[in-house]
């Protein structure tokens, strides 16, 4: 791991402090209780490839099953665009019993260059607004064009990320941060704890994605470090032996317990850290994207509900 700009001394320190640190029945949903009291979430990214509009994804999410969905930022956009009202999208959402969890975007929140970091801080209070306009409770903050050059300096990031807290104060959405495995920068999950912990704000978080970790070389056993109240949403796929892990694509996504992710681990971790998560199936992958996307959800969910279990059943 590159410790440019990061000590051993202060990135233990930092993992640390990160220790310890209702829903109406849907169409086609039985309400049951929720096990271990995760929420399971569908993140549209699974079923992007058949390029649904935001309110087919949410019937989509019903259907299958899910308690929330997890929208990407175009898709409302679009939306929106073509003459959709995000009020009766919130209604119609809630009427189903969907929560919006979370959201998906690229804003350039966390560069070096000043000009193109405005533009990211612009847009990030855009799309704020539109959340909170669907009752969007939080929005991913990846480090989208910080991601080919190395060398960003940890402590500039945990500032402007604690900017990103602060117009999510004023916006009623939470930004959490997200490391991503091919990056340059903030693929470590000790990177991503540093800055949520230096950025010195009480709602910093932090999402964590199976595949990330595994693309980005950290441990899995670094989850047990970081306590529940830091990770509110978790990204769930699986991976495949192969290809190998530097030559994995986005795309190599699978279902959850389809691959050799330590995904009864994982759980487990999270249940010993008294976690009620989302649980949001993040996968890109084309095969899926040939199916149909009401079937693709419901195996997804199968899939998330069976990798939960199983820790419960085996103890």
């Amino acid at each position: 791991m590159r410790q440019d700009n990061l000590s051993r001394r202060r990135l233990l320190t930092a993992a640390g402090v990160a220790v310890g640190a209702a829903a109406v029945p849907s169409i086609a949903k039985a309400v049951e209780k929720r096990p271990a009291g995760f929420t399971y979430c569908l993140n549209t990214g699974t079923i992007r490839g058949q390029k649904l509009t935001i309110d087919k994804e949410v019937e989509v999410a019903a259907k299958a099953g899910y308690d929330a969905i997890e929208p990407w930022l175009d898709g409302i956009n679009r939306y929106k665009e073509a003459g959709g009202s995000l009020k009766d999208l919130k209604k119609m959402a809630g009427d189903l019993g969907i929560t919006v969890e979370s959201a998906i975007s690229f804003p350039s929140w966390i560069v070096d260059d000043d000009a193109e970091r405005a533009k990211g801080f612009e847009q990030v209070k855009r799309e704020m607004d539109l959340l909170a306009q669907i009752g969007g409770k939080r929005i991913a903050a990846p480090p989208a064009g910080a991601t080919r050059e190395p060398g960003l300096n940890l402590d500039k990031a945990a500032e402007r990320y604690r900017r990103l807290l602060e117009l999510g104060d004023e916006t009623g959405v939470t930004p959490q941060l997200e490391i991503w495995g091919f990056s340059q920068n903030l693929h470590r999950l000790g990177e991503a704890m540093y800055v949520v912990v230096e950025s010195g704000h009480p709602k910093a978080c932090f999402i964590p994605d199976i595949f990330h970790i595994y693309k980005g070389g950290s441990d899995f056993n670094g989850l047990k470090a970081i306590g529940a109240s830091v990770i509110q949403v978790f990204h769930m796929n699986d991976y495949h032996a192969d290809p190998p892990r530097e030559q994995a694509r986005d795309s190599d996504r699978i279902f959850p317990g389809d691959g050799i992710a330590p995904i009864t681990q994982i759980i487990r971790d999270l249940l010993a850290n008294h976690s009620s998560a989302v649980l949001s199936l993040e996968l890109f992958n084309p095969i899926y994207y040939q199916q149909d996307p009401l079937a693709v959800a419901k195996t997804g969910l199968e899939k998330m509900k069976s990798a939960v279990e199983k820790p419960l059943s085996t103890g």
